[in-house]
């Protein structure tokens, strides 16, 4: 049976995945100063080991990163449905297509206009609380 109660806000959970600490401690700033819980990650494997993909409600990555980039992470949650933000400094035109082509819900460009990162996140959180706060596919 669905749950279709709402999750309150303090227990919506946004990750960040970034390798540039100073971008995810603004996020992560940003973020909780609406009332949501954020959590930060430096790479995506920290994220994947974390076992929070199961459980947020949004994802806020970075394409350029050490390893397994954001969109290897973004092909590896395929399945979850996750909502992706991406923000990136480094990324081609062909990468942002790709991440979009994928499902990614919005590509920004750093510095990230604050602004803009609020309203893609709040379209993003609004529609997952419609939801039902699920992003689990049948």
């Amino acid at each position: 049976m669905p749950n279709n109660s709402p999750i309150p806000e303090e227990e919506r959970l946004v990750a960040i995945v970034d390798d540039d600490v100073s971008v995810r401690q603004s996020a992560r700033r940003l973020i909780r100063s609406l009332g949501y819980r954020a959590e930060a990650f430096g790479s995506a494997e920290e994220f994947l080991g974390s076992g929070q993909a199961t459980t947020a409600a949004c994802l806020i990555l970075d394409v350029a990163m050490p390893r397994i980039d954001g969109l290897e992470l973004q092909r590896r949650l395929a399945s979850s449905a996750i909502p992706i933000v991406f923000i990136t400094a480094r990324a081609s035109e062909e990468e942002e297509r790709r991440a979009l082509r994928a499902g990614a819900v919005a590509f920004l460009r750093k510095p990230v206009d604050n602004e803009a990162l609020l309203r893609v996140l709040g379209a993003v959180l609004e529609k997952s609380e419609s939801d039902g706060g699920s992003h689990e596919t049948d």
